[in-house]
Order: C-alpha cells, then sequence, then structure tokens
C-alpha cells in the first residue's frame, strides 16, 4: 500500500487535529530535503540552487551555516521537484558532489522516518511522544514498534496500534541481539530512548551513531542515578532541566541537539520538582525528535548545527 494511502487510513479514526495534517501530507509528493555540508568556499550555494533550477526544482525553504572555527558550510534545503525522481536526484547528486567535497543526504519526503521507542518503567516521554504523533504534529515520523525491558506500557502501545516488544536484561547480550534483530525487522532509521534506563554497549552505540537521541536530566550534573530530582531537592537547586543527545559509548556525553530549563524554588517538594522535569524532559525530546526527523540536525564533530 503506498505510504500516503497508509497514513491517511492510520489518521481517519484519529482526533481532528490528525485529520487536519492530511493536506500536508498530500503536499509532501515531490517534496525532498537536502541536507548538506563540505569545505567552506565561494559559490556554493550558487552551485546547489544552480543544481536543483536545471532539475526543475522549486526551493520551498533553506538555511545555511558557516562555521568559521571549522572551516565547514553546512545547508538544508526543501524543494519540490515534480520533473525528476530521488533515484534521478541522487545519481545526479553522486557525479555533482565531489568538486565541491559534499557530504551531503537526499530525504524524500513521502517517505517518513521510521521510528523505534526504547522504554523502561517512566512512561512521561513515550506518551507525549505517541499522541504528539498521532495527533499528526510528527508528520515526518513513522512510530514502528516499542522496546522495553518492563512490561509497564504494553497497554499503552496497543491502544495506539503499535507493535510491543519485551526484551528483559537477564542477558543483556542476548536482549541487545533481539533488539538489533527488531530494528533490522522494521528498518529503523531512528531510535529514541525515551527514558530507557539501560546503557547501551559500545558495539551497538557504534552501530546506531547518528541515529539514536537519548533524553537525559541535565542541569543536575552532580546527581546520578535513579532519584536525581531527590537529590536535587535536598541540594536546594534553583534550576532544573533536560538535553536530548545522541548516543554515544561515553554515557550522556553525545552531541547535543536541545536543552532547557525551569526555574524552581525552595517552596517546591521533591515530587513536585520531579513533575516540572518530567514535563520538561518530554518538551525538549519531542522538540528533538521533530528536528532530526524533519532532517534539521547536521553533526558537527562533537556539535550540531540545528536549523530550526
Amino acid at each position: 500500500m503506498p505510504w500516503l494511502a497508509w497514513r491517511k487510513r492510520r489518521l481517519r479514526c484519529t482526533e481532528p487535529g490528525a485529520r487536519r495534517a492530511l493536506p500536508q501530507l498530500r503536499a509532501m509528493h515531490d517534496s525532498y530535503i537536502l541536507t548538506l555540508s563540505c569545505p567552506d568556499r565561494r559559490g556554493i550555494v550558487h552551485a546547489v540552487t544552480g543544481f536543483l533550477l536545471e532539475r526543475g526544482g522549486n526551493i520551498e525553504e533553506a538555511a545555511q551555516f558557516n562555521d568559521r572555527a571549522s572551516g565547514l558550510f553546512f545547508m538544508r534545503v526543501r524543494f519540490q521537484c515534480a520533473g525528476t525522481d530521488a533515484p534521478a536526484l541522487r545519481a545526479a547528486l553522486a557525479d555533482f558532489a565531489p568538486p565541491l567535497e559534499l557530504t551531503w543526504g537526499l530525504h524524500a519526503l513521502a517517505h517518513p522516518m521510521r521510528c523505534v521507542i526504547f522504554v523502561s518503567k517512566q512512561g512521561h516521554c513515550l506518551n507525549d511522544l505517541l499522541f504528539r504523533w498521532k495527533s499528526g504534529l510528527l508528520p515526518l515520523l513513522d512510530i514502528r514498534a516499542i522496546v522495553s525491558n518492563h512490561r509497564d506500557f504494553y497497554q499503552l502501545a496497543a491502544s495506539y496500534n503499535v507493535p510491543f516488544h519485551h526484551t528483559p536484561m537477564d542477558d543483556k547480550a542476548a536482549a541487545e541481539a533481539r533488539q538489533m534483530d527488531i530494528l533490522r525487522e522494521e528498518n529503523a532509521e531512528l531510535v529514541v530512548l525515551a527514558r530507557y534506563m539501560q546503557i547501551l554497549s559500545p558495539a551497538m552505540c557504534q552501530t546506531l551513531s547518528g541515529r539514536a537521541i537519548n533524553i537525559h536530566h541535565s542541569f543536575l550534573p552532580s546527581f546520578k542515578g535513579a532519584r536525581p530530582y531527590a537529590q536535587a531537592h535536598a541540594r536546594g537547586v534553583k534550576l532544573i532541566g533536560a538535553t536530548a543527545h545522541y548516543v554515544t559509548a561515553d554515557l550522556d556525553e553525545g552531541p547535543i541537539i536541545e536543552q532547557d530549563a525551569t526555574r524552581v524554588d525552595h517552596s517546591m517538594s521533591a515530587e513536585e520538582l520531579a513533575a516540572i522535569g518530567r514535563d520538561t524532559e518530554s518538551q525538549v525530546l519531542a522538540r528533538a525528535v521533530k528536528w532530526h526527523s524533519e532532517h534539521r540536525v547536521l553533526l558537527n564533530g562533537q556539535r550540531t548545527v540545528v536549523f530550526r
């Protein structure tokens, strides 16, 4: 079944907000996003726009950034091109890129990003992502499955008609092997660790490099472990926050995509801090996932360029 027809069927029985997303889905037909980076030099924008013009491309959105520190140029272009299909565009880009030393990606918007969400026993980020997805607020995301080392959210997954896979950690190597099988079966392009409280092995981190996003209770760097907000309350912190970042083998040290902080005070209990923190985590993760699915995030060494 063509994706647009499938997505219409998925949205047909959802709330009005999802049905309002259908015109946006139709507008994605023949639309693409081109992302690129290369050593900075004069004439790159002219060359790229000319390349698209020659193939009948109509630019709908464009952004670029020159990183003076690294000497690299970054660009994101959304365009419509009814006269040339994706394989022909990719073949032409393969010939166009070498003289400019381009690292590039071409993404057809008619094919949303296939995503698998990992979760443990805290479901606030999972619930938020599922609601936004079903409501049509993440139109370029296709949530294919939920993976968990606990059974707590199988009913939530079923309510959204998303397959749920229980992978207990009795044997971590076997569990990760099963998880990788699921990712291959779903052809997953993105993995979201939505408060998944297990450390991925270095091998799994390497396999998922640049396509796994984690949410971390940052702005609390001194408070490790399962009860960071209780520790923060005991120390009388004034700011709590969250960081969404790409997963690397260095725990919580991957390139940062998005951050936010909320001011708190002495009158709040540890439970109130945790509730505020959960809300902040959900919003930060949702923004990071949305921007990644829209190909707005480009890696720049240990940093990111985010075209919001």
